[in-house]
């Protein structure tokens, strides 16, 4: 069977995170909605249909998958949903034996689509109108990512389902220092080359805690689970850790809570991180601060780019969304509701806007543009230190997000 993972247009609410990848991409725990997808329903091959403005970059990160059309019976699986393993995927996986065209549909959202011959729908985009005249089986309760603060529901459920998905729980492999203390050692994971330095507390009482291959619990770092530390993580000396997902090479300080760190980017220092959202290369200056909760604890707004304005998010707890590449100073601060675009740099006393367009450049006092070329070198510097290169495809995309979605004027 081929797996096909389709874009549709409400992909646009999670600017700015999905200027810079596919919306499968998206981390929403230990894994990215991909990695689910992947788990469940384990393909033949991979395809994706994107939109054009990521497909370059989207193949460099998945260079296996097809760059042709999926041919025979595929099953194409909405960008957005998070896939679980349930009856609603086993009622999919069922559709895949019947030979039979079927749709699998939440509300106005199509989920899943399971077609006999793809080449029949070669051109075509995947959405409800393709459907006409195909059985259509309603279900409901499914999460679906639909608005930022969706990848921050319910983290901690889906960070613990993911501990457990990954596996090894119970097997310490890794290097425990004399003095260090790890409680419920059966609700752990300690990958083979990890390190759990002297005085560090690991405490999975209250829920898994899965430490991947050369990550590194510093002296006096207390981590509390669920949480998932992904291969080569640093979690800096007297860091508080807890409910929270930490991607590929970051390195976390200072207190950390309900909060996703997609990927390659840094909070070294002291300062508080919660119910957020860092995309890749981000960098937070030491003693950067946000704000999760409003002083009168109302409901708080966060800007959708759709909207073009704030709107209600329905939650109590809501902190920052970063895109790609941005940096801040030292002594940051970070309203409730904040959302920094692409390749921004922020400094100066005071908040910044809830707002922050990409490539911007400023704060509190004002924000002028970026300017790109300059971006690109800062952008090359930082990826360099990870052993990373700024790709032609990575140039460009940047490049046309500075265009398209920049602050414009002075």
């Amino acid at each position: 069977m081929s797996l096909c993972l389709f874009e549709d247009a409400r992909v646009a609410h999670l600017t700015p995170l999905t200027l810079t990848r596919a919306a499968f991409d998206l981390r929403v725990g230990a894994r990215t909605i991909l990695e689910a997808a992947v788990s469940a329903f384990p393909p033949s091959s991979l395809a994706f249909r994107t939109r054009p403005s990521v497909a370059r970059v989207t193949a460099q990160e998945h260079p296996d998958a097809l760059t042709d059309a999926p041919v025979g019976g595929t099953l194409f699986l909405n960008a957005r949903w998070l896939v679980r393993e349930n009856e609603v995927t086993r009622a999919i996986q069922s559709a895949g034996h019947t030979g039979e065209a079927r749709a699998f549909v939440q509300g106005d959202t199509l989920l899943a689509l399971w077609h006999p011959d793809a080449r029949q729908l070669n051109g075509r985009e995947v959405g409800l109108e393709l459907t006409e005249g195909i059985p259509q089986e309603p279900v409901s309760g499914e999460t679906v990512v639909t608005h930022l603060w969706d990848l921050l529901t319910d983290l901690s459920e889906r960070i613990a389902t993911d501990a457990h998905q990954l596996g090894g729980l119970g097997t310490i492999a890794g290097h425990v220092q004399d003095g260090a203390i790890l409680v419920e050692r059966d609700q752990i994971h300690l990958a083979e080359g990890a390190t759990v330095r002297a005085g560090a507390v690991v405490n999975a009482d209250e829920g898994p805690v899965w430490i991947g291959p050369g990550a590194t619990v510093e002296e006096n770092a207390v981590v509390r689970g669920p949480v998932v530390l992904g291969p080569k993580v640093t979690v800096k000396a007297a860091a508080r850790v807890d409910n929270s997902a930490i991607g590929y090479w970051s390195k976390v300080g200072g207190e950390v809570h309900e909060s996703i760190v997609h990927s390659l980017s840094s909070k070294g220092h002291d300062g508080y991180l919660g119910n957020s959202y860092l995309g890749r290369w981000c960098n937070l200056g030491a003693d950067t601060n946000t704000s999760n909760l409003k002083n009168d604890y109302g409901e708080v707004t966060m800007h959708d780019a759709v909207a073009g304005t704030a709107i209600p998010t329905g939650r109590q707890f809501l902190g920052l969304v970063m895109g790609d590449h941005s940096k801040c100073s030292i002594n940051t601060m970070f309203n409730t509701g904040t959302v920094v675009g692409v390749s921004c740099n922020l400094y100066g006393s005071g908040f910044p806007p809830r707002h922050v367009p990409s490539f911007a450049w400023g704060g509190s006092d004002g924000l002028v543009p970026y300017r790109a070329e300059k971006a690109l070198r800062v952008a090359e510097a930082v990826m360099a230190r990870r052993t990373r290169e700024l790709t032609e495809a990575d140039r460009a995309l940047l490049e046309d997000i500075a265009r398209d979605h920049g602050l414009v004027g002075g």
